[in-house]
């Protein structure tokens, strides 16, 4: 009998080696029949099918070691490595993949060196280290940036996103990689990472609450996974489609998925199993062969089992005894510990909350800190800012010009620095809301492009505008956030191009339903950035260089300030910069279309825009309410330049018996001042004149939110201190305004 049994594995094994040595030579292969070899065996681990995967690459060694080509023995091992990965055995991944690097590195395969690295950063994205995964994408992404390779390149994006999804603070960045990945896979023949691709769509959709596209994204991954049978997938995808459904309240459909995706995972399983078990009997022996000794030594073991289990008994009967006492000793001991890491859990947490309190109060005490000390400096800095304005009206010697324009531009200097501080501060503090209105965007950057024309005037520099037209004319979001970001990109652009372009352009990216996505760039050809520093820029008081602060000066907290805006509005900024030629700064943005006609071509009836100059205000009445004796002459002297009739009111109740009494073109009204404040002051005004207008001029510091000023009567506002520009052009509007009314 027992030589019968080896009679047959010995057929077997001819039977086994001989339909292999059919098909490949394994005493002359082939480079190519070893590189078919490994494909097939890339798709027997994509389809789950252990067994045949673990064949093909023993023989895949084999026959490397046979013609000693060491690359194919190092892909085998990653390959080998990838097996371990979708099975969860991490640790013995990395150990194949050790392997293989070492060969690659020696032999210079820099294409199968990059290809480990992209696994590798698989193999520690599941075990959750997370840095040393994206460290790895780096190296590879360098080198198939160098070969064009985009399906590697969109590979990488989705890795990098998948990253991004499984560390919660990284979370809402993935959807940015994901889009990457998407436009680079979409000419290749890839399959499995095309499923990846859509499944991982899917995730993001999910957790932005987009349920529809979430489900349309994880059926695509299901129908490409069905085709190809990647079992894995068809699991994963059938378990996010039991959620969505679940999250959107199709409890039924939810079970019915849930329970498709369960008999995948118990089949997989099954097949996990006997793979492990099929590795073992590989490694123990041949399993015919320890079944026939196991049979031998049956009898025996059966005989010395009856002579001792009277002996076990006995000593298990003590041993169980000792046992329960020691379980005893051990529940009394452990019962104390508790206690009293019990009471010093207690006296932490205690520690924990005060502490929290007290930052809590120190963020408080910076916050109304700054407030208080914003408007103490903007007091004084508009003392020096109108003083220096009229000394220069005054035609100074060159020389005192020189100084007096060196005063201006720290004045400015100054106020930007303090207008930058307090932003940054109420971004760190989670201070910022976003207000939803409806606005027209195009009118909205044509407005801040004029604001900023001056500076760029006086750089020499052309800003050119495009606009998409296809974009709605009426959008949905926070204007006011846009305005910041483009004031501060459009200006540091201005701040780094001399006697050069700045283009603006705003195109629309896609449209789902009434939601529009936007993609803004700002371009200019002037100094550029050095790749070296292109990360370090967006933080907090940082620039480009030493050499770079000192020619152009500034904080470096504009860009911080974009960076930060942008991540409130769930987007980010992409920089593409060579030092010398310029930069370009590209953010994407959502918005939702108020109407989803868009704006003609050529408007239908052109109304004439009012030319603004300063002879407007000559003869014109304007009271100035204004507690501050230097600030009322400052504004004064300013007005009467310009050939102005000026009275002044120094506090809210004067000014209100003043209007009462007397005819006025335009109030100029402060908000703090003893007595009644500016604002209780408007709104008395309101009662008995409605038309005239008022404009708030004052050293708060205004919030984003500005509804309770105009809510409360005000027209206008205008910060102290101010550009002369700005002020007189606030002015001019509303006086050509009442003109063309009376």
């Amino acid at each position: 009998m027992k030589n019968f049994k080896r009679f047959i594995l010995l057929v077997c094994c001819f039977a086994i080696f001989g339909f292999q040595e059919s098909t490949i030579d394994e005493e002359n292969p082939k480079p190519e029949q070893i590189k078919k070899l490994l494909n097939e065996a890339e798709g027997s681990i994509n389809t789950m099918n252990f067994d045949k995967a673990q064949e093909q690459l023993d023989l895949s060694l084999k026959l490397s070691k046979r013609i000693n080509a060491k690359s194919y023995i190092a892909l085998t091992s990653t390959i080998l490595s990838r097996m371990y990965h979708v099975r969860h055995e991490y640790d013995k991944g990395i150990t194949q993949l050790d392997r293989a690097m070492s060969i690659q590195r020696e032999i210079n395969d820099d294409a199968g060196l990059n290809y480990s690295y992209v696994l590798y950063s698989k193999i520690l994205t599941s075990k959750r280290e997370f840095d040393r995964a994206l460290n790895y994408l780096v190296l590879a992404e360098k080198y198939y940036t160098q070969q064009d390779n985009r399906e590697q390149l969109g590979i990488i994006a989705l890795n990098r996103a998948v990253i991004y999804f499984a560390d919660n603070n990284t979370k809402p960045r993935a959807l940015t990689e994901l889009r990457n990945a998407e436009v680079y896979l979409s000419d290749s023949d890839n399959q499995y990472e095309k499923t990846r691709l859509n499944y991982f769509l899917a995730r993001a959709f999910q957790y932005d609450g987009n349920y529809e596209r979430a489900e349309q994204s994880a059926k695509k991954s299901l129908e490409i996974s069905k085709a190809a049978g990647y079992t894995g997938m068809i699991m994963y995808s059938y378990n996010l489609l039991s959620e969505i459904a679940q999250e959107r309240g199709n409890y039924a459909s939810a079970l019915e998925l849930l329970r498709q995706g369960n008999k995948i995972r118990e089949t997989i399983f099954d097949v996990n199993k006997e793979a492990l078990a099929t590795e073992a009997n590989a490694r123990l022996g041949n399993s015919a062969l320890k079944s026939t000794v196991d049979q031998l030594t049956a009898q025996q073991a059966e005989n010395e089992r009856t002579l001792k289990v009277n002996k076990l008994t006995t000593i298990l009967s003590v041993a169980l005894i000792t046992i329960l006492s020691l379980l005893t000793l051990s529940l009394y001991k452990n019962n104390n510990l508790r206690a009293r890491a019990n009471e010093l859990l207690q006296k932490k947490n205690s520690e924990l909350i005060l502490a929290k309190e007290n930052a809590e109060k120190a963020s408080l005490a910076k916050a109304q800190f700054l407030t208080t000390i914003t408007h103490e400096l903007r007091t004084p800095l508009y003392a020096v800012t109108g003083l220096t304005h009229l000394l220069l009206e005054e035609s100074p010697t060159e020389s005192q010009k020189e100084h007096l324009n060196s005063l201006k531009f720290s004045g400015e200097y100054l106020l930007s620095l303090i207008n930058n501080i307090l932003d940054l501060n109420k971004l760190e503090a989670n201070k910022v809301e976003i207000v939803k209105t409806n606005f027209d965007l195009e009118k909205r950057i044509s407005d801040v492009l004029i604001a900023l024309k001056n500076s760029a005037d006086d750089r020499n520099t052309k800003l050119h505008f495009s606009y998409d037209k296809d974009i709605p004319a009426k959008l949905i979001g926070d204007p006011l956030k846009v305005s910041q970001i483009l004031i501060n990109l459009i200006g540091n652009s201005i701040k780094f191009t001399e006697d050069g372009d700045i283009w603006i352009a705003v195109n629309k990216a896609r449209q789902d339903g009434k939601f529009v996505s936007l993609l803004f760039e700002i371009k200019d050809n002037g100094e550029g950035i050095g790749k070296e520093k292109q990360k370090a820029i967006f933080e907090n008081f940082t620039q480009g260089s030493t050499q770079i602060n000192r020619k152009f000066g500034g904080t470096g907290l504009g860009l911080s300030i974009v960076k930060n805006l942008l991540s409130l509005l769930n987007s980010e900024i992409e920089l593409e910069s060579d030092l010398g030629k310029g930069s370009t700064f590209t953010f994407e943005l959502q918005f939702e279309a108020e109407t989803l006609e868009t704006k003609p071509a050529e408007p239908v009836a052109p109304s004439k825009d009012i030319v603004l100059t300063n002879d407007i205000m000559k003869d014109k009445n304007i009271l100035i309410v204004e507690d501050n004796k230097i600030n009322q002459m400052i504004t004064r002297k300013i007005l009467e330049k310009n050939k102005v009739i000026c009275d002044v009111a120094d506090n809210g109740t004067i000014a209100i018996e003043k209007v009462q009494n007397n005819e006025f073109d335009l109030i100029l009204m402060d908000i703090h001042m003893p007595g009644i404040s500016g604002i209780e002051a408007t709104i008395e005004i309101r009662k008995f004149n409605p038309d005239i207008p008022i404009i708030a001029l004052t050293a708060v510091t205004l919030d984003d939110n500005l509804d309770e000023f105009y809510m409360n009567g005000f027209n206008d506002i205008i910060p102290k201190p101010y550009k002369t520009e700005e002020f007189f052009h606030k002015i001019n509007k509303y006086l050509a305004a009442r003109e063309t009314t009376v």
